[in-house]
């Protein structure tokens, strides 16, 4: 399994943006290439004052193709600028070996 881990930083001045808009179109997207979401939250407790997201969330693709596949299709192409014009995300993708 690999997991796709992103931390997300909203500009109290900027505000969402599109972002919302962005999570209600990306989920159909990443499901579709089987994708799950083991987490959705904004109830962050942090440990560093260095690391403070205002959300997290954690997507297990059963491999690095799917997950690939899903986040250079062509569906999540037409609506990336969502997120990156409205919100800081910052992933990292853990594979655990299997």
């Amino acid at each position: 399994m690999v997991y796709f881990v992103i931390d997300t930083y909203i500009d109290s001045k900027r505000g969402r943006g599109e972002y919302d808009e962005y999570i209600r179109l990306v989920k159909p997207i990443v499901e579709s290439y089987g994708g799950v979401y083991l987490v959705q939250s904004e109830k962050i407790h942090t440990l560093s004052e260095k690391r403070k997201p205002q959300r997290v969330i954690i997507i297990q693709f059963c491999d690095m193709e799917h997950l690939n596949r899903c986040f250079s299709s062509d569906e999540y192409k037409e609506i990336m600028s969502k997120r990156t014009e409205s919100v800081d995300a910052r992933a990292l993708i853990v594979d655990n070996g299997d």
